[in-house]
């Protein structure tokens, strides 16, 4: 029987696909970037067609670094950035427009004008969210309202919309699959243009599509807060893990609990499975890794993103200087649309290693922010590890002074992009090859490399930024 697990994980920036093997090992690989685009300011928009070359590259470039046959493949996961937002031809299955990403403001005089016309309390009651263009709603409205003849067409039943993991589904199964996470159905309020689909609903496309692809053997949908979860193996209430991507997105498992936050953070699921539903609280941050993309891309003050570590490292101490990265405005829990981005404490012998070291002390910041409206909202977050993954925890030093900031103990897993292997954990599961949760909580793909415990006098009195005090 085949028990290999291939993950998608499409990104903001790369669209990557995975191989697994029975013991969580990495048997294949292979990513591929694709171009952002920014019509305007505070506008981000992909080309979906991008989204797909780079899908359909990658799966075929996993399939042939593991050095395997489209039989050897047992089930494939999706993971994907959200709330990134897609309206196509149900026929043709043509976008009308790019992809408007979920960095994009242009929304937000539009939910302001709704949070002043008092609806936020009926969105966050009936969805567990906040009035913010982050959220796919209002960007699914600008479309129809900005491409010609798109709102009347939509009423005729002629468009599709999703964000891209619907969006992927639909392109895979030719069209056969018109379905979204469990999260569009655990509200007890109405749905908007998808039907709702259990995260753990096992289903194999036709025929045809199995042909054309030559690797498909089943599916399973995971957005990239789930399979994050599942992947760091927070099965248990009041675990916490943070994902350090482009964004940075904290989610804290509470379990059988639906908490209401009196903080700015969402109310969401963590996971579902089987019939057990586990909740979370939920902050998103918008610039994680993308503030050092913006150190090497825009300033050019280092060549490759591994380099913001040691850089910082060099910083001098006596240095207070600090970076509010609001390029597109600040997420949870402040949810300010129109922030931009500033710097504090600059002197003439402020350098590169200054910048760097404020960069990424944001990053830290910003977590301090999250986990104090955590446990302001619920007592279980009193006393928790942080769990952490994505690219940016590969910096030791990062994370040491992630662990000094927040005065907690900070764990880095043997595989850093464990958002990719919760997404095939979740396929493998469904599909009968790999273990229960409890197993695979065990295995040693999901342990820690590391434990960085915080230096004597750590928390925020060591370096209080000025938007804090």
């Amino acid at each position: 029987m085949a028990d290999f697990v291939l993950a998608i994980d499409q990104g903001t920036t790369s669209s990557r696909a995975m191989i697994f093997d029975s013991a969580y090992r990495v048997r294949g690989v292979a990513r591929q970037e694709f171009p952002q685009h920014f019509p305007r300011s505070g506008w981000v928009e992909h080309d979906p067609e991008d989204i797909w070359r780079t899908v359909l590259a990658t799966l075929q470039g996993a399939v042939a670094d593991a050095k395997l046959k489209a039989a050897d493949i047992a089930a494939i996961g999706i993971t994907n950035q959200r709330e990134t937002t897609l309206i196509w031809d149900r026929k043709t299955g043509r976008p009308l427009h790019n992809a408007i990403v979920w960095q994009d403001r242009r929304t937000a005089d539009v939910c302001e004008r709704l949070r002043r016309e008092g609806h936020e309390a009926m969105v966050t009651a009936r969805t567990g969210l906040v009035l913010d263009p982050y959220f796919s709603a209002t960007k699914a409205a600008w479309i129809l309202d900005h491409v010609e003849g798109a709102r009347a067409r939509a009423e005729r039943g002629e468009l599709a919309f999703g964000t891209v993991d619907t969006f992927l589904l639909w392109r895979l199964t030719g069209g056969k699959a018109h379905v979204t996470g469990s999260g569009a159905g655990v509200w007890p309020d109405r749905e908007a243009f998808a039907e709702s689909w259990r995260r753990d609903r096992h289903f194999q496309p036709a025929m045809d599509d199995v042909t054309r692809m030559k690797l498909v053997h089943g599916w399973r949908d995971a957005v990239r807060r789930t399979r994050a979860t599942i992947g760091q193996a927070c099965f248990t209430p009041g675990m916490l893990k943070s994902t350090y991507g482009t964004g940075c997105f904290a989610v804290l498992n509470t379990g059988s609990k639906r908490i209401a936050s009196k903080n700015k953070l969402l109310t969401t699921i963590a996971y579902r499975i089987g019939d057990e539903t586990a909740y979370a609280l939920e902050g998103s941050i918008f610039v994680a890794g993308a503030a050092v993309q913006w150190l090497r891309d825009s300033l050019h003050l280092i060549a490759r993103a591994e380099e913001s570590g040691t850089l910082a490292a060099a910083a001098d101490p006596e240095q207070a200087v600090y970076l509010v990265p609001a390029f597109t405005g600040l997420g949870a829990p402040w949810w300010d649309a129109h922030a931009r981005g500033a710097m504090f404490g600059l002197t003439r012998n402020t350098g590169p290693r200054e910048f760097a070291r404020a960069a990424l002390d944001a990053v830290c910041f910003q977590t301090l922010d999250l986990l104090e409206a955590m446990r302001a909202d619920w007592s279980g977050a009193s006393d928790t590890v942080l769990r952490v993954d994505g690219g940016m925890v590969a910096s030791d030093w990062m994370l040491q002074r992630l662990a000094d900031i927040l005065n907690a103990p900070v764990d880095r897993p043997v595989i850093l992009e464990t958002t990719a292997l919760g997404a095939a954990w979740l396929a493998g599961s469904g599909a009968g090859v790999w273990p229960d949760r409890e197993a695979f909580a065990r295995v040693p793909a999901s342990g820690r490399t590391a434990r960085l415990l915080p230096k004597a006098g750590g928390g925020i009195g060591i370096s209080s930024p000025p938007w804090m005090t």
